[in-house]
């Protein structure tokens, strides 16, 4: 490629990243989350927010202003408009939105990813199926090349048009799923889309924990039901999750109390016993090493934060 055409093409991705913040911002006046077509989810935040305790859904996210972090056990991840993040596996996450204000608000977009969807896009494409077993971490940042940002443009485009999007919606996002396919990637996109390699049996394991978690878990059990050694199964669960099995159940337990305390009301004992803790210290410790706080503090620091925002809101909307 030569200067005049490197330029054209670095020209028409910052158009595309103009008009992509523009749309999200137009879509979307007040901070919050919208679904404008099914499985497109818009975002903004006008604050720079605490670490957000979550749980990940198979997506690709792009950013159109603002940056954010996303941490995974030990491993971070944080991207920008010139950075695209893909998540191909439920798992229990800590984010953080790094840059927005009131004047440059945070404006994001995620598309969730149906497995089918990417099973027959690369059906039709002919993407080889990866029958390699080498480790593939579950969620992953790269550069967003222009001619993905310019589908991802197109399927925005897309809300000022319903009619026309009832068609052209469901083609762009094969697009997209196609680009990301034979884009750097590929492989993460190919793995869990094929359930090939270790990556099948470790979505079995993390179907099964997140459908347990309350209970007791029983390491050699959940091996020996996929036909793996425990010594094994620890070491390509930790590929792919960044964490142990343990851990992964420790956070989705965690996580279920805290919502069980803010939307059900319930006192930390009780929310304790409910995700499957029998010793309520050993929770509190265990809760004030995730969230930092014990969980009543925590619980009632989050509903002042609530009430905070709903205020600012109110005051920006009156």
């Amino acid at each position: 490629m030569n200067y005049q055409q490197a330029k054209r093409e670095a020209d028409r991705a910052q158009a595309n990243r103009d008009e992509l913040k523009e749309r999200i911002a137009q879509a979307i006046r007040h901070d919050g989350t919208i679904e404008p077509l099914t499985g497109l989810y818009l975002k903004r935040s006008s604050l720079a927010a605490e670490c957000v305790h979550s749980i990940s859904v198979p997506a690709f996210c792009v950013i159109a202003q603002g940056s954010k972090e996303v941490l995974l056990g030990s491993d971070r991840y944080q991207y920008d408009p010139m950075h695209y993040l893909l998540a191909t596996v439920e798992l229990p996450i800590v984010s953080q939105i790094l840059e927005a204000s009131q004047e440059k608000p945070h404006l994001s977009l995620r598309l969730d990813l149906d497995p089918t969807l990417v099973s027959s896009v690369m059906v039709e494409a002919g993407c080889p199926s990866s029958r390699s077993r080498a480790e593939v971490k579950a969620i992953g940042v790269s550069l967003l090349d222009a001619n993905l940002l310019d589908a991802v443009v197109r399927l925005v485009r897309l809300l000022d048009s319903p009619a026309e999007a009832h068609i052209l919606a469901p083609l762009i996002k094969r697009e997209i799923v196609y680009r990301l396919l034979i884009g750097e990637q590929g492989s993460r996109l190919r793995h869990v889309a094929v359930l090939a390699g270790y990556t099948h049996h470790i979505a079995k394991a993390i179907a099964r924990l997140r459908k347990d978690f309350n209970r007791p878990l029983r390491i050699e059990n959940v091996a020996r039901e996929l036909g793996m050694s425990v010594s094994s199964f620890h070491h390509h669960f930790k590929s792919v999750t960044a964490m142990s099995p343990l851990q992964f159940q420790k956070q989705l337990r965690l996580q279920e109390a805290r919502r069980l305390m803010l939307g059900e009301n319930l006192d930390a004992t009780s929310a304790a016993r409910r995700v499957g803790y029998d010793d309520a210290s050993h929770f509190n410790r265990e809760y004030k090493r995730l969230f930092g706080t014990p969980p009543m503090r925590d619980v009632e620091q989050l509903r002042s934060a609530a009430r905070e925002a709903a205020r600012v809101t109110e005051v920006l909307t009156s």
